[in-house]
């Protein structure tokens, strides 16, 4: 082959290596929270001896960890700081005696927990569908405030829900809650009705409140700490 037909070839691996690094370099301009990042060495951790954690989300592992980026901000539409109250009116720290209100690493822990098999947890994000497609915490599952509200649903399928995701027993007068599954709630923030309207059904059927917790700063907290979210 001459030298002229070996520089012919070369040109364009060398154009496409050129095109890819330049696309790469886009990319990551773009958003600083695709940083390239080695995970053993991350500068922003969840807590001092934990660095990240893997979750699973609907069937696929998903690495939780906090943005990299140190002058990384908050997304809209949770940068938001004030709303029009009622009926977005900051909700109380407890919301019964019994419930527990937990944070962010005290969920992580449940999260782990539904992720290594722990089929009496189950990590619920009470939003509406509007909400959850900009984004919900990787290992929760979608069951909307609605779903268990008389004003919406009927009994018939919130008796449903119940029964076949909540492990409850119904024997046609009386529940029986002794099997239940642990609920850890949460929705948009701390501002939120949602998850706090479905602990408070869930209440005055009987469900045990020591098998009830409240992740009161939901999504707005989450994206404060910079946490990883999926979209479904």
């Amino acid at each position: 082959m001459s030298k002229h037909a070996q520089s012919t070839h070369r040109q364009p691996i060398l154009l496409w290596l050129f095109l890819l690094l330049f696309g790469l370099a886009e990319a990551h301009a773009a958003d600083p929270s695709e940083d390239f990042f080695d995970l053993e060495n991350l500068r922003v951790n969840i807590r001092e001896d934990i660095p990240y954690v893997t979750v699973k989300h609907q069937g696929e592992d998903i690495i939780v960890m906090r943005r990299q980026d140190e002058g990384a901000t908050i997304d809209a539409p949770y940068d938001s700081t004030s709303r029009d109250c009622p009926p977005f009116c900051i909700q109380p720290m407890h919301l019964h005696p019994g419930v527990e209100t937990i944070g962010e690493l005290e969920l992580i822990e449940y999260l782990q927990r539904v992720s290594s098999g722990d089929s009496e947890v189950l990590v619920i994000d009470s939003r509406t569908e509007a909400y959850t497609q900009l984004g919900t915490i990787p290992g929760s599952i979608n069951i909307p405030f609605t779903k268990l509200d008389l004003s919406y649903t009927p009994e018939s399928e919130i008796v449903e829900t119940l029964k076949l995701d909540f492990n409850a027993f119904f024997s046609g007068e009386l529940w029986d809650f002794r099997h239940a599954k642990t609920l850890v709630f949460f929705c948009n923030g701390p501002w939120c009705g949602q998850s706090p309207t479905n602990i408070r059904i869930l209440l005055r059927l009987g469900y045990p409140s020591e098998k009830l917790k409240w992740y009161r700063g939901g999504i707005q907290a989450w994206e404060q700490f910079g946490l990883t979210t999926v979209k479904d």
